[in-house]
């Protein structure tokens, strides 16, 4: 998931275009992006178009994002998601594991029908879900990853959202926290769309502290995201080259071009020729 696109569901014209984008995930939005008016009926379109999806030949990640459970909104939202086609359900306003496991009870009986039940990711957008995030990333299996919501995070403290140094230290506690669960981190969405260098600088930010993928709110920073995280030539190359030493080394920590490798070295390294389908 290098890029997701964010996609309205109250915009069926949309629906296709993303499909056929560059993006290798696709976020289809019930929350924010739909006002009060409309949800329902964007939340009957998603789940029409939902089911003329195959499975089969579908090969983009296909994400919807729910209203939290403190809406009226979010019991017919899972269940909305309870097609094979969905592979994701993103549910924000979580702040604490209580209220995540009220959360797998609600899922738990929306899924009974399913073979595979959607995977799960968490928003973690007020100071409360920072802070419990790896509580709330720990709470159960079916939690594939957290995601920065900085612009949610920021504005009730009055933090600045463009602002590197903090947004880097926000990024490193919650990539912290989603590794203390083994689960992934994910970046937030970057709302400047006209800044296109704003976005690739804050990309390689959360390339740099390990982060999965960055969303997309435009379809022009899907290029960008795409370039970011996939890895480089020389990464790639590196990488085997430490795959390689590895194979043949009789240590665990070793000398390879004037640097120290060992058991993190090496599973970076299998991390990244995994990316690439090695």
């Amino acid at each position: 998931m290098k890029s997701k696109l964010f996609v309205p569901a109250s915009r069926p014209e949309l629906f296709e275009k993303a499909l056929n984008s560059q993006a290798d995930s696709i976020c289809f939005d019930l929350e924010d992006a739909v006002l009060e008016p409309h949800k329902d009926q964007a939340r009957q379109q998603l789940n029409d178009f939902l089911q003329t999806l195959q499975p089969e030949t579908q090969k983009k990640t296909i994400i919807v994002r729910i209203n939290d459970m403190g809406t009226a909104w979010f019991d017919e939202d899972l269940l909305a998601c309870m097609v094979d086609t969905v592979d994701m359900i993103n549910i924000p306003k979580i702040e604490s594991s209580e209220q995540m496991k009220d959360f797998f009870v609600a899922f738990d009986k929306a899924t009974c029908a399913l073979d595979k039940p959607p995977a799960i990711l968490v928003n973690i957008e007020t100071a409360l879900a920072l802070v419990n995030a790896a509580d709330i990333a720990a709470t159960d299996k079916r939690i594939a990853g957290l995601q920065l919501g900085l612009g949610d995070l920021f504005e009730p403290l009055g933090i600045h959202r463009y602002e590197s140094a903090t947004v880097h230290h926000v990024m490193v506690s919650l990539r912290l926290a989603a590794g203390s669960a083994g689960v992934y981190a994910y970046d937030s969405a970057y709302a400047n769309i006209g800044n296109s260098e704003g976005y690739r600088q804050e990309a390689l930010l959360a390339k740099s502290v390990g982060f999965l993928g960055k969303t997309c709110i435009h379809p022009s920073q899907v290029a960008i995201a795409n370039e970011v995280f996939t890895p480089s030539r020389e990464e790639i190359d590196w990488a085997r080259k430490i795959v390689e030493s590895a194979g043949h080394s009789s240590h665990g920590a070793y000398v390879l071009d004037g640097q120290m490798i060992d058991v993190p070295f090496i599973n970076k390294a299998k991390m990244i020729l995994r990316q690439i389908g090695e």
